[in-house]
């Protein structure tokens, strides 16, 4: 009966630590969706520059900015210039949601796994486009099964059903 007990608390263990690994929305002065995936990554959508320190202050070494500079409330140079002020490598990434660009999508991939880099904070305007190079980068680096790497792209904020596409034709395009 004892080693019964003991295996079965060996599997509740396991079965918390499986839920404590998933990602979970937090909440962030300035950040819009914000969702913690593990110690090293955040994601999340618009970021005002405000919220630099902040993001510096829970870790992150490096932003991952993945939004035009042309879109409404970008603030590039700002965000640029708050991150340095806070201690943050920022690293620009433009990344188009309507022309989804491969180069783009292996700079983001040489970023968010290089160890310098972390923690690493990505963002972009709703998180649909961290949520779409996320996918990518789970399905080609760590080996994650489609839907598995879908469905926490998902919950960070990939809604655009292209953009799902283009992650797991990007995805397969690497792995040839």
């Amino acid at each position: 009966m004892k080693q019964i007990s003991v295996v079965f608390a060996g599997v509740l263990i396991l079965a918390s630590a499986a839920l404590f690994a998933q990602a979970a929305k937090a909440s962030l002065e300035g950040v819009r969706n914000f969702t913690i995936v593990d110690a090293t990554v955040g994601c999340a959508g618009a970021t005002e520059a405000s919220a630099m320190p902040a993001i510096a202050a829970r870790g992150y070494k490096s932003i991952v900015n993945l939004r035009l500079a042309t879109e409404p409330g970008a603030a590039i140079d700002e965000s640029r210039s708050a991150a340095e002020k806070a201690g943050l490598k920022f690293i620009h990434l433009p990344f188009n949601g309507a022309a989804p660009d491969m180069a783009v999508a292996d700079a983001f991939i040489t970023v968010v796994t290089t160890k310098a880099n972390q923690p690493v904070f990505i963002n972009c305007g709703s998180a649909n486009r961290v949520g779409a190079l996320w996918l990518a980068k789970r399905m080609l680096i760590d080996k994650w099964d489609a839907a598995k790497a879908a469905d926490e792209a998902k919950l960070i904020g990939l809604s655009s059903p292209a953009l799902e596409t283009f992650a797991v034709d990007y995805v397969a395009a690497r792995r040839k």
